[in-house]
């Protein structure tokens, strides 16, 4: 699981343009967009840096925190 800090998203269009980006590298991510608190968390196998590419190349400004317990499961 990935939470990314995604400070430039305002709207419902900002969220929906961050799902679309993190869709486009990962179709079975499971994503949960949190527009009030401006993050991301991602549910995906794919290495976190390919969806902060992503978001940034769809004009948004990311960073990444991976939590602490993605690999327990």
């Amino acid at each position: 699981m990935y939470h990314l800090n995604i400070p430039d998203m305002t709207c419902g269009h900002c969220a929906g343009a961050v799902e679309k980006a993190v869709k486009s590298v990962d179709p079975s991510a499971k994503v949960a967009v949190d527009l009030d608190a401006k993050t991301a968390s991602i549910d995906s196998q794919i290495g976190s840096d390919a969806f902060v590419t992503a978001i940034e190349e769809a004009g948004y400004q990311a960073s990444f925190k991976k939590s602490c317990c993605s690999h327990i499961g």
